[in-house]
């Protein structure tokens, strides 16, 4: 007799499988290509471009947009497996996704369990002792997470992860290129942040001076002629 969590890890690897349809492509997740723009991303996604983070602008563009699949599903039992996505682009080309699984329609589903289903899709993958950023740009902090599984080429890599503060799993896509020009080009940034911090202070303090005189100067001519002593 089949048991019940065969049943469920079977229904639930068929549902993580179905929408990757391009076997072996690691180019692709889902409909998204790697080095798409933003324009693009955001109408297969069906979501505004205007809901896209502007995370740095020197020395190069880095931008952010998240989609919620299951938003577009109207009832439980259809939802998608995937939780949210990070879009993350380099100069308006597509290098990063981070993919959160939902934890309820993963639940019970082993790391083997996972790693069976993605496979059917991207082949054998490796199995590395190594970490992943998987934190967004925009986060201060970065979080490192212990690779499942990698399924990679030359180009292009995914990576399978657990989440260290949960049990829910987690996908780490990037164009290689990509990946290293973004990350050169926050490095430069924080930088230049960091380096511009105190002047951008002193405008502040600045503007707020001006402010609060200009507050000042327009309520002087109402409290004077309103004052008694």
């Amino acid at each position: 007799m089949i048991s019940t969590r065969s049943i469920v890890i079977s229904i639930s690897l068929a549902v993580l499988s179905m929408p990757l349809i391009y076997a072996q492509d690691l180019s692709k997740y889902r409909e998204f290509q790697l080095g798409m723009n933003l324009l693009a991303v955001a109408k297969k996604a069906n979501v505004k471009p205007s809901e896209a983070r502007v995370i740095y602008q020197r020395p190069a563009v880095i931008q952010e947009l998240e989609w919620r699949p299951q938003s577009s599903y109207s009832s439980s039992a259809q939802r998608d497996p995937v939780k949210e996505v990070l879009f993350s682009f380099y100069n308006d080309e597509l290098y990063r996704i981070v993919i959160n699984y939902d934890q309820d329609r993963t639940e019970g589903l082993t790391d083997e369990d996972m790693i069976e289903g993605i496979s059917a899709q991207y082949g054998t993958p490796t199995t590395p002792v190594a970490k992943i950023i998987s934190s967004p740009s925009s986060q201060v902090y970065s979080d490192s997470e212990k690779v499942v599984a990698r399924w990679e080429d030359s180009q292009y890599s995914f990576n399978l992860f657990r989440f260290s503060y949960g049990s829910t799993f987690g996908m780490l896509v990037f164009s290689k290129r990509l990946e290293a020009l973004a990350q050169v080009a926050i490095i430069k940034a924080i930088r230049l942040n960091d380096q511009e911090a105190p002047q951008r202070e002193i405008e502040r303090q600045k503007k707020q001076d001006e402010e609060k005189r200009a507050a000042g100067q327009k309520a002087r001519p109402v409290n004077k002629a309103n004052f008694r002593p």
